[in-house]
């Protein structure tokens, strides 16, 4: 497969590969493969993957791996199994890692859940590391877990975008053995092993603009950009569902349609149905008569239903102070907690963030609140700063 330059069309979409596939039902990829199967005069055939984790990432410059460098706090290796386990028909995925690397890939397969992941230690080169993948897959022992699979597909451990058409394709192709000169005069080393050693004119698959490599430092930025940018695509408006629809909760949520006009901004009618469907940010409308309790209700749930295992989940805890009703004082005290709830949800991946609007009575002031309040909670979400939680910004 042939990468592209950073900036691509983005990463494959997120969520917890537990809840299977965001937009289609897990069957439907699967029948996919039956489908190019059936087309070829053939069963679906096994299919599984080996990841090379062995490299030592001279070029990121940093003493870690770049397979196991954060990317908002969680290893960048992390990101390429979930993509892969977000394919259904790939049974299993085994891992090459150094002997001393290898308990730290076991915690993080156990910290975010990767299920379908098998480890082996690497070899001295990346073309060993392969074979002692290949050959973990190969044994096909009675009391091993691993069965053995008719087509392997190799995939760096460091390019974390790769999307299921383009695996589909790779298999297609791997069971068809159908090739021309130029693949092999133009591709990879691989190609030319295939042809030298296995007497198969292996075939070179075009991979999409975002299936490309983390290499560099800025490669990491890159990344964490575009993960940023796809988990912000949608905002969840969390409101006492009894509330009068003229409430100024509304207005604001109108307020953030306009200043977001590419994101989905929906409201929490069904907060349990709108969590399942993976969305990582919430803003929290809290009615006046409360100081905190929608907001506490909400994250209460989050913590419940695990959602942040994968990515950060943002929470903006949003109150209006009426100051002729309410003194200052009082409000700003009882506001204050939320520093406390950032420091402890914190923990599990929970940003919290407070934002007060003032409620004036003058409706032209009142407008230029809710302006710099939908611009706020824009601006928090997209750039998801830790730095920031517990703060209680101001309208």
């Amino acid at each position: 497969m042939q990468s592209g330059p950073p900036g691509g069309s983005g990463p494959a979409e997120p969520g917890p590969r537990l809840r299977g596939l965001r937009g289609a039902h897990p069957a439907a990829s699967a029948s996919s493969l039956s489908g190019a199967g059936a087309e070829a005069g053939c069963r679906a055939p096994a299919v599984a993957a080996v990841l090379p984790a062995g490299g030592s990432g001279e070029r990121m410059g940093v003493p870690t791996p770049k397979q196991f460098c954060p990317i908002l706090e969680r290893p960048l290796i992390s990101y390429t199994l979930q993509a892969l386990e977000r394919v259904p028909w790939i049974k299993d995925i085994v891992v090459a890692v150094t002997g001393e690397n290898m308990e730290a890939m076991k915690r993080i397969t156990q910290r975010y859940q990767h299920e379908r992941v098998s480890l082996v230690e690497s070899g001295v080169t990346r073309h060993r590391s392969i074979f002692n993948g290949l050959k973990a897959l190969a044994e096909d022992q009675p009391n091993c877990r691993l069965s053995k699979p008719e087509v392997v597909i190799i995939h760096d451990a460091v390019r974390p975008f790769v999307e299921e058409d383009v695996l589909l394709k790779v298999v297609t192709a791997a069971k068809e053995h159908g090739c021309s000169d130029y693949d092999l005069e133009f591709g990879t080393e691989c190609l030319h092993l295939a042809l030298k050693y296995c007497h198969i004119k292996a075939k070179l698959v075009e991979g999409s603009p975002d299936l490309w490599k983390v290499t560099y430092k800025r490669d990491l930025y890159a990344a964490e950009s575009i993960i940023k940018e796809r988990i912000s695509q949608q905002i969840c408006v969390v409101m006492d569902t009894k509330e009068d629809e003229a409430h100024v909760g509304h207005r604001l949520e109108e307020m953030l349609k306009n200043e977001l006009n590419q994101v989905k901004v929906t409201s929490g009618r069904d907060l349990q149905q709108i969590i399942l469907e993976q969305c990582y940010s919430f803003v929290c409308v809290n009615v006046m008569t409360s100081d905190f309790e929608e907001t506490q209700i909400l994250l209460n749930m989050l913590e419940e239903r695990n959602l942040s295992i994968l990515y950060p989940v943002v929470v903006i805890s949003v109150h209006f102070l009426d100051y002729k009703s309410v003194p200052f004082g009082q409000k700003m005290e009882n506001l204050m907690q939320i520093r406390e709830f950032a420091k402890e949800v914190k923990k599990r991946n929970i940003l919290l963030y407070g934002l007060l609007i003032y409620y004036p009575q003058d409706e032209q002031k009142l407008q230029e609140s809710l302006r710099q309040g939908a611009t706020i909670i824009a601006a928090i979400i997209k750039e998801r700063n830790p730095g920031l939680i517990g703060q209680l910004l101001v309208a």
